[in-house]
Order: C-alpha cells, then sequence, then structure tokens
C-alpha cells in the first residue's frame, strides 16, 4: 500500500511540473506575437502575394524596393493598405503603376488582417 502511495505522489509530482513546461512555452508564444505581423508580412508577401517577383527589400527589380516604398509612405503619411486596395493613387513611381495595377486582382483578396501585416513587414524595413 506504501509503494502504491508512493507511486501515486511521484506521478502527481511530474504531471504538475509538465503542466509549469506547457504554460512557459505559451508565454514565450505570447512574447512573440510582437513581430507576427511582420513575420505574417513576410509570409504572404513571399507566398500568396508573389510580391517578391517585382520587389526585393533594398534593390529596385520590376518595382520599388521595400524600404523605397516604407520610406515614401512614412515621409508622406501615405495609406499603404488603402493603395493595395486599389483606393488611392501610388505615391511612388506612378509610371509602374500600369504594371502594379494587374496585381490588385490578388491584394482586394487580402483580409484585413493580411494587409495590415504587409504593411507592418514593409515599415519593419526602416529600422
Amino acid at each position: 500500500m506504501k509503494n502504491v502511495l508512493l507511486l501515486l505522489t511521484f506521478f502527481l509530482i511530474f504531471s504538475c511540473k509538465e503542466e509549469v513546461k506547457i504554460e512557459a512555452a505559451n508565454t514565450d508564444v505570447q512574447g512573440m506575437s510582437a513581430t507576427a505581423p511582420e513575420q505574417l508580412g513576410k509570409e504572404i508577401f513571399e507566398g500568396k502575394g508573389n510580391c517578391s517577383a517585382c520587389h526585393q527589400p533594398n534593390t529596385k527589380v520590376i518595382g520599388p524596393s521595400i524600404s523605397d516604398i516604407a520610406k515614401k509612405y512614412k515621409e508622406q503619411n501615405g495609406n499603404l493598405i488603402a493603395f493595395l486596395k486599389e483606393e488611392s493613387a501610388p505615391i511612388v513611381d506612378p509610371s509602374q503603376y500600369e504594371v502594379m495595377r494587374t496585381n490588385f486582382a490578388i491584394t482586394k483578396t487580402f483580409s484585413e488582417e493580411e494587409l495590415k501585416a504587409v504593411e507592418a513587414y514593409f515599415y519593419s524595413h526602416l529600422k
């Protein structure tokens, strides 16, 4: 009987420690939420949006670089999300607007959260 009680106590102690580890892991994940929009934005930019085909972080390819776009929108207090929804005029390189215009079919399918994440990704290049 003593062995059973000892064994039961042993399992209780170790099962409680596992719960603490799980809670600590959840706290770490929540602590990373500050960078989550930027990471999501990068994933959308490189994947679903296929934006990286024309835009690179610091180099003009077909379209202006991400850092140039972020800098202009920041300086001119522009609304990048409105542009991606095709609700505002381009402010970076209007001569490339027709090329970008074909991509609005994709960006208009983005949720508000996805648009904010892409915007956060762009502005992360200003740091």
